[in-house]
């Protein structure tokens, strides 16, 4: 057993499921400390030191002192991811305000670069700043919604703009939304260890999906079609793409991402 326990951060979302399944029935959870929550707030306890190694937004990576991705596994998407879109009760042409989801900051900047090379338009840009705001979508005001409440607010908008499908058709790449990030040099065996934690909860769907029971979307179809968990090279090649559409925004005027 290690000396120290490695402070882990991961996102408290369905998606996350299958590869928390392997980490947290590996003997890998006897050698760490687990923390979840959003995925804004675990990238602000990388970059604070509060843990040693996160599922972050890959938008963070660039303000890391230290990075290295320690995992084959990501949160990504070949096309629609279902729980990462822009709703809006007026077609995006109409739209002319757009709410941030104060618990993204990938999605925040994938959502500026599709407004402006993709969509075309160049609404007014709202950070939530941690407030409910999912309420004031409607009439010519859109919001950024992701993650579990993308799927509640599936059910109530009349416009859904699904920003993985989105970047697929802007670039024709997939996309990286989140991946396994440390901070600092961690053992080579707990890397190896961590990897194969991953793995293995990815082969256990079918008991994913039963011990999480859920009514608003199809949850085989969700992690089979919709959520693609493989960090292969195309993931890479489109994640390199985003960040550099992301520094080139940057240049052109600051994006806002969420805190």
């Amino acid at each position: 057993m290690q000396e120290k326990k490695i402070r882990i951060g991961a996102v408290s979302y369905l998606n996350t499921k299958p590869l928390l399944y392997g980490i947290k029935r590996s003997p890998l959870i006897n050698d760490i400390e687990l923390v979840e929550d959003h995925p804004a707030s675990i990238a602000g306890m990388l970059l604070h030191d509060e843990i040693d190694a996160g599922l972050i937004p890959v938008a963070v990576i660039p303000e890391l002192a230290y990075s290295r991705i320690i995992s084959d596994y990501c949160i990504g998407s070949d096309g629609p991811v279902a729980s990462v879109c822009m709703f809006s009760e007026v077609p995006v042409n109409r739209i002319q305000k757009v709410l941030l989801d104060y618990q993204s900051r990938t999605s925040a900047a994938l959502l500026q670069i599709l407004l402006k090379n993709y969509w075309h338009i160049s609404p007014e840009i709202v950070d939530t700043r941690g407030e409910e705001y999912r309420h004031l979508i409607r009439d010519t005001t859109a919001g950024l919604v992701i993650g579990d409440r993308a799927f509640e607010q599936r059910q109530k908008s009349t416009y859904i703009y699904d920003l993985g499908e989105a970047w697929k058709d802007h670039t024709g790449l997939n996309f990286v939304f989140a991946a396994w990030v440390a901070n600092k040099p961690l053992p080579e065996a707990f890397i190896k260890a961590f990897n194969e934690a991953n793995a293995m909860g990815l082969s256990h769907i079918p008991e994913i999906i039963r011990e999480n029971p859920y009514k608003l979307f199809d949850l085989q179809r969700y992690f089979k079609y919709h959520v693609n968990y493989l960090l292969d090279e195309k993931k890479s090649v489109g994640m390199e793409e985003f960040i550099f559409q992301l520094n080139q925004l940057n240049n052109q005027s600051p994006v806002l991402l969420a805190e």
